[in-house]
């Protein structure tokens, strides 16, 4: 009985270090074991379960592959169009990065050779990795939100040294501090930076507003990433090349930011929007490396949405999904460290509600599994505020939350469902030829993509009670911990899980 024993739970472990590799075909194989050999086990009713998923897992990671793969193919087959900017020209051209005798590119194409040569000069490593579900703060939102009061601006000297003095008190729930919010004419850039320097651990800052001498201060720190962009669109931000090339000059570590929007300024498929995204931030990973080889690069592809409204959404649900697909790619195919965007809202006048939805949002992206996510604590109004009271009670939430999931962690990956998109390059040279997403017959034909994909989800979600749900993952995890607890157990439950509900 112990040797049967120690073989079940030798196959089972098995499995999970698979599944922790990514792994998934593998993995399925010792599931098949447990279930063929050790049928009636506890272990082989959990199993039955996973060999399914190994195949839709299996299947999402083909997608993410064919998404590295065409991303290569945008900046081979279509290019980026740099063909304004003499700077970032002589750059490439020195390099003999061109391919000079691609008549079909729309833009300036890369040569495959030298593509995958500065691509393989990008670190898989990062010094001061938070680790996965590292969640902070970031996006500079331009107002800082006051109680009681209606007067929205930037934050004073005063008030930004305070929030930096809190962020410090929650260190265990902050895994990234980035800028939280704008700051009026009383303190830099640079000087936020120093007051920054307080908190311990990962840090992010942009310096495309400090002189040299002060952007110098980021090199060699191991705990700073420069926040920084260049493409947009398929092309060149002209305020953005000397910031960006002075950043890469310098050695800093970058953080190689891409906010494409779906449906706006690229593709309305999640496959498509993905593969844009991807493809931009590959970019500028290849210029820095040809200015400086090896320098590190932080994948910061943050994919957004546009809400039912037709503005940039938040609160909508396919946020959290879309970036979680954006750090499985990373995590699951390139290798690369990578930042994403979660745990925000559109909310601005309801603290209550706001600090709800964005722990809905945190839990989502937390189940399926991210590395640094921006964005997650503070912000609100879709990132245009900031709030120091929504800040720690979403800290407070977040402690409570992890202490939850310590408890009910498993090591399983969970379906994503990405849905697929046959014509995606075929869509994203459509778009640039059109001029916009909105000319194009690929947006229209994806325009209901993200609402089929979380029904998908939905659909998903009765089967399996471990799927992670839109709503709150947690909270209904707290309840079946309430209905199987002790009285005793079950008021010390309520107490710790449920403030401010």
């Amino acid at each position: 009985m112990r040797k049967r024993l120690k073989k079940i739970l030798l196959l089972f472990d098995a499995a999970i270090e698979a599944e922790k590799k990514f792994e998934f075909q593998n993995a399925k194989q010792y599931y098949r074991r447990i279930t063929s050999h050790y049928p009636e086990s506890p272990e082989a009713e959990i199993a039955r379960d996973r060999i399914e998923d190994m195949d839709a897992l299996s299947n999402e990671k083909r997608i993410y592959r064919r998404i590295h793969r065409n991303a290569r193919r945008v900046l081979t087959e279509i290019g980026i169009d740099i063909s304004n900017s003499p700077e970032l020209m002589e750059i490439l051209m020195q390099a003999d990065a061109i391919d000079l005798e691609n008549d079909n590119a729309l833009f300036i194409p890369l040569k495959e050779d030298y593509l995958e040569y500065c691509l393989d000069q990008v670190s898989t490593d990062l010094a001061a990795d938070p680790g996965e579900n590292a969640f902070g703060t970031g996006a500079t939102p331009p107002f800082l939100l006051r109680p009681g009061r209606d007067d929205l601006a930037p934050a004073s000297r005063a008030e930004f040294e305070a929030i930096v003095d809190t962020a410090c008190k929650y260190t265990d729930s902050l895994g990234i501090f980035s800028v939280p919010v704008a700051t009026d004419k009383s303190i830099s850039d640079y000087e936020s930076a120093q007051y920054m320097d307080r908190f311990s651990d990962l840090k992010m800052i942009h310096t495309r507003n400090m002189s040299d001498d002060e952007a110098a201060f980021f090199a060699g720190r191991d705990d700073w990433l420069d926040g920084t962009s260049l493409i947009t669109s398929l092309t060149f931000m002209p305020s953005m090349v000397k910031p960006f090339l002075r950043s890469v000059r310098l050695g800093n570590n970058l953080l190689l930011l891409d906010l494409t929007i779906a449906g706006s300024t690229g593709p309305s498929s999640p496959e498509g929007l993905l593969t844009q995204i991807h493809a931009q931030v590959l970019f500028m990973m290849v210029l820095a490396q040809t200015v400086n080889p090896g320098i590190t690069c932080v994948h910061g592809g943050i994919p957004d949405v546009l809400g039912l409204g037709g503005d940039l959404s938040y609160s909508d649900p396919g946020q959290p999904l879309i970036n979680s697909a954006m750090a499985r790619l990373n995590m699951w195919v390139t290798g690369l460290p990578s930042a994403q965007s979660g745990g925000s809202t559109s909310i601005i006048d309801d603290i209550p509600a706001a600090v709800v939805e964005s722990e809905r949002s945190r839990n989502t992206l937390r189940q399926y599994g991210v590395h640094i996510l921006r964005h997650a604590m503070g912000a609100l109004g879709s990132l245009n505020y900031f709030s120091l009271e929504k800040f720690i009670e979403d800290c407070k939430r977040e402690r409570a939350a992890r202490k939850v999931w310590l408890n009910m962690r498993h090591d399983f990956a969970v379906p994503l469902y990405v849905p697929e998109d046959p014509h995606v390059l075929k869509g994203i040279r459509e778009i640039v030829q059109k001029g916009a997403p909105k000319n194009a017959d690929h947006t229209l034909r994806n325009v209901d993509a993200f609402i089929k994909w979380r029904k998908k989800l939905s659909d998903a979600a009765e089967k399996k009670d471990y799927f992670p749900e839109l709503q709150n993952t947690l909270r209904d995890h707290r309840k079946r911990l309430l209905r199987t607890s002790s009285e005793e157990t079950a008021g010390q439950l309520q107490e710790t899980f449920f403030v401010n509900e």
